[in-house]
């Protein structure tokens, strides 16, 4: 079966929807591009919302609730609240393949669209 790639892959250890994220992806054979560790490096909101500006759609994920947003036309606000988490950054995990942006983890979602 052949690798597929993901551009960009933003995960914090000890995070248990990421720790979901990497079996799903080691599932599917998908390999990201370049990972990095919110451990590490922190993306506040402003760096949030310049992501988002870089994509044209993103899936939002947050328990069982699914919500995806077409960027140029997404309340601002609204579209803030599903990427920055209870810390004030970004949330983990986010996955950039694409135009697209994945954000949480939800397998039904991802399924068809990431794999």
């Amino acid at each position: 079966m052949a690798t597929k790639k993901v551009d960009w892959y933003y995960r914090r250890s000890g995070c248990n929807t990421c720790k979901k994220m990497d079996a799903f992806l080691e599932a599917n054979s998908i390999e990201a591009k370049e990972t990095v560790s919110a451990n590490k490096e922190r993306l506040g909101p402003d760096a949030a919302m310049d992501l988002a500006k870089e994509v044209s759609k993103i899936i939002a994920a947050r328990g069982k609730s699914v919500v995806e947003f077409k960027t140029k036309e997404a309340d601002q606000e609204l579209l803030k609240k599903h990427l920055v988490g209870p810390t004030g950054n970004l949330r983990s995990p986010v996955i950039r393949k694409g135009k697209t942006l994945f954000v949480g983890f939800n397998e039904e979602a991802f399924t068809g669209t990431l794999s």
